[in-house]
């Protein structure tokens, strides 16, 4: 089946739905609600065992996926404000939860799971000249300024990521609270 690719059309996500996924320690997507299927325009078959990065919007810097990553590996949960592409080029914002999932036993992150709703035009107004600007620094300098800019940025404005991020997109961890027993289901056997 060819998609036909759509430039610049928004996808209106039901606030009342979650999109949530699992992936290993590298981000290859292990698990996928049918709400996530739905969106990305991608079949089950074609998410699974797939990075994540396959929904990877060019709008996004490449410095928060290198903090994610980063924070991820450490075992550190993290909120973010993420623009998504489907299959057809339609976009999608949406406020994400992340946290790591860990072996019992070693106490080392061996899977991470998002869970995902729909973003308001508020937070995403707040947001786009702050990833305008850093994407602008990652392609004229590097990744490395680009963080810096970040950290100036939230110097000014007198707050951490974490508290810069609580406050934009109002997460109280309701999200993950809400998931409590889908969690469970993530949790590998022996």
């Amino acid at each position: 089946m060819v998609h036909k690719t759509i430039i610049d059309e928004e996808i209106q996500l039901d606030p009342k739905k979650y999109i949530v996924s699992k992936t290993d320690t590298e981000g290859i997507i292990e698990y996928a609600n049918d709400y996530f299927v739905e969106i990305s325009g991608y079949s089950m078959g074609e998410l699974m065992e797939s990075p994540h990065s396959i929904l990877r919007h060019p709008d996004m810097p490449k410095t928060i996926f290198k903090m994610m990553w980063s924070r991820l590996h450490d075992g550190q949960d993290m909120v973010a404000l993420i623009k998504n592409r489907a299959k057809d080029g339609r976009y999608y914002w949406v406020v994400t939860e992340l946290e790591s999932n860990f072996d019992k036993l070693t106490n080392k992150p061996i899977s991470h799971t998002a869970y995902r709703k729909s973003a308001t035009h508020k937070m995403v107004e707040e947001i786009e000249p702050l990833y305008k600007k850093l994407l602008e620094i990652e392609e004229s300098h590097n990744i490395e300024d680009a963080e810096k800019y970040l950290i100036g940025f939230l110097e000014e404005k007198g707050k951490n990521y974490d508290e810069y991020m609580k406050k934009l997109t109002n997460s109280k961890g309701l999200v993950k609270k809400a998931f409590g027993g889908v969690a469970g289901l993530f949790k590998k056997k022996k």
